[in-house]
């Protein structure tokens, strides 16, 4: 690899110093440190939360993923309104939204000419529907920025896992980024290979990620024809995924990061060493920042069952604060009803969130504070001095001399402010330079450490557990080269008053219940799938079922199965049978099924019945071998 030379990076500084209100002293500016943002992640860092929106025809058959085989002639929302759903996401504050043209299932959103699985064979406007383009006029119309997803894995085409799909799929993507305007997102995921109807060969088709899809030539693609798109994927090139759906960063969480393959193998979607991909790398090789996503409800298609489980505003700015406020981006899961428009709780939640914001953010405490700092680069105050810390300008920024990398800038009021929230920024132009900052207040003539923080970056939200009093406030900075601090933000978040959802209450209590299996080693946790605690969980390799005995005969209409919630995707089942009994020996099955992207997403899931059962008795079969846990058996009423 060719090394930079000192006058490569005197030009480089020169290049990012030249642009807007940023510029300051050239001859002055601190160099630039480690990996850098293109000018493209740039922009989309300073768009920090945008919508993904799944509406396809596997809303209507109440799935996750869809299988491939889904006829075409479902796919009819009665009130379709691209607006009403792009406007509800404009009032939560999110500034643009990704649309899944493709989802796993096949089915293209717009009537493309490489497959015949397409919208034009739905009845929806006759056939001549474009619903890719009700977005992107939807989002033009509002001013938000749009974006595309693509599913690589087709579960219909009859071509998959041939060379000939990957032509397929590249002219798809070759018409999403013609055909609909500029796009500030080209969005994909690590999904590849699996079961799928495939043209109606219901098979089992499995591809190797680290080459089928060639992706880095099948990017140049987005590179030429969508320059400006920022590329999404667990790798980046970009943006890469936090490694969980819960939209929440760790403490830690650098911009940079190293990604690692497996094997010889270099990293690719879905083929990675991924223990990484929450807390990045200090230092790392490239500057691929993180992505948070998370879905407004449990799923990220609609389920009616779901209505009661819409995320509140309280969660849902934890989880900015932990997302937008790790340096990241939040990226919202909105999922369309079958009539083609958003819930009502849905559109008043995003309306309340997007209050919220305007709330918090409204008033920087700190531009009413005289701020001191203990050392200025060159002490050339009018250009790396206080003021540019409170001008809400990304770009300017406090630096220190070369020599200095620990240094503070105290706030004095007139009197006591109260604040909750520390927010600070990084001129990330320079690089992620800042290793850690303190927090201290001024109480009993001393000053006291209040908050701690790493990996500042983009932005850094310190949110206290209570809001705190002081007249004095210091930030001590701390970093390995000059310090280049651009904002410093206090903030008073309001007392929101709680809100529980109305959760599904209508489960049966496990009262006398038991719980049984083949495997002798797992008879001691076998109490863990009933005991009513999810951080428990029952676990077996040798035996792939479990039967649960109620003591009566029970009448219920669903099954729920969580998994193990330890932090990792062993032993979640994907694929399942249901058996019910009346003596615990002679056994119906009653459902079978898949439980989609639970690996990614290990939450509850709920098995309807197409009938409801009375039984005494009732088995869980994993259909596929390995190890199999669970937090939880639901039987509901």
């Amino acid at each position: 690899m060719k090394l930079f030379t000192k006058q490569h990076l005197l030009t480089l500084s020169a290049l990012l110093l030249s642009t807007g209100s940023y510029a300051q002293h050239l001859t002055n500016a601190p160099q630039p440190y480690g990996a850098l943002p293109t000018e493209r992640q740039l922009k989309w860092q300073e768009t920090e939360m945008y919508c993904i929106i799944h509406f396809t025809p596997t809303t209507f058959q109440n799935k996750e993923w869809g299988y491939g085989d889904a006829d075409p002639a479902i796919f009819n929302p009665s009130k379709f309104n691209a607006l009403q759903i792009v406007s509800a996401a404009k009032s939560g504050g999110f500034k643009g939204i990704v649309y899944v043209a493709k989802h796993h299932d096949g089915f293209a959103l717009w009537p493309t000419k490489t497959a015949a699985y397409n919208i034009s064979e739905s009845p929806w406007k006759n056939g001549k529907g474009d619903m890719v383009r009700e977005f992107q006029q939807a989002a033009k119309q509002t001013g938000m920025k749009f974006g595309v997803y693509c599913s690589p894995w087709d579960r219909n085409n009859p071509d998959y896992g041939t060379p000939a799909y990957l032509t397929t799929y590249r002219n798809q993507l070759k018409e999403l980024y013609t055909n609909y305007g500029d796009l500030f997102m080209s969005w994909h995921d690590g999904a590849n290979g699996g079961d799928g109807s495939y043209g109606g060969k219901n098979e089992k088709r499995q591809v190797d990620q680290s080459t089928y899809y060639d992706w880095l030539n099948t990017w140049e693609i987005t590179r030429k024809l969508q320059p400006n798109a920022s590329i999404f994927s667990d790798i980046g090139l970009d943006v890469r995924w936090v490694g969980n759906e819960k939209g929440i960063a760790p403490e830690t969480s650098w911009s940079t990061i190293t990604l690692k393959g497996n094997g010889n193998k270099p990293p690719m979607p879905g083929f990675l060493q991924d223990s990484n991909l929450g807390s990045g790398t200090r230092g790392g090789e490239q500057w691929i920042p993180f992505e948070g996503d998370v879905s407004l409800r449990p799923g990220w298609f609609y389920h009616a069952e779901q209505d009661g489980q819409v995320k509140t505003v309280a969660e849902l700015f934890n989880i900015y604060c932990r997302s937008v406020g790790h340096g990241g981006a939040l990226d919202l899961g909105l999922s369309p009803t079958t009539e083609g428009i958003l819930h009502p709780k849905d559109v008043s939640t995003l309306a309340a969130f997007g209050k919220l914001l305007q709330q918090v953010f409204a008033h920087n405490l700190a531009r009413e504070a005289k701020i001191s700092l203990s050392n200025t680069r060159d002490k050339q105050s009018g250009t790396f001095g206080a003021a540019n810390l409170t001008d809400a300008d990304r770009y300017s920024y406090w630096a220190t001399d070369d020599a200095v990398h620990s240094a503070w800038a105290q706030l004095d009021f007139k009197k006591p402010v109260q604040f909750s929230i520390v927010q600070l920024r990084e001129n990330i132009k320079l690089g992620q330079r800042i290793d850690s900052v303190t927090v201290d207040v001024f109480k009993n003539n001393r000053w006291e450490i209040l908050a701690k923080a790493t990996s500042i970056g983009a932005n850094r939200i310190i949110r206290l557990p209570q809001p705190e009093n002081a007249a004095k406030i210091r930030i001590h900075v701390y970093a390995p080269v000059a310090i280049a601090l651009s904002e410093i933000g206090l903030y008073l978040e309001p007392a929101l008053k709680p809100v529980t959802n109305q959760k599904q209450n209508d489960a049966y209590t496990k009262t006398n219940w038991k719980a049984s299996t083949s495997a002798a080693t797992a008879q001691l946790t076998l109490k863990n799938s009933i005991d009513n605690n999810k951080s428990t969980f029952f676990e077996t390799k040798s035996s792939n079922y479990i039967d649960l005995d109620f003591g009566k005969p029970l009448s219920f209409s669903a099954v729920g199965y969580l998994p193990g919630q330890d932090g990792t995707a062993t032993g979640a089942i994907e694929k399942y049978e249901l058996f019910s009994s009346e003596d615990g020996k002679n056994w119906q099955k009653i459902a079978a099924g898949e439980f989609s992207n639970i690996k990614a997403n290990p939450i509850l899931q709920r098995i309807k019945l197409a009938v409801k059962t009375t039984a005494r008795y009732l088995r869980l079969q994993n259909t596929e071998n390995g190890i199999m846990r669970i937090a939880e058996l639901e039987v509901y009423k």
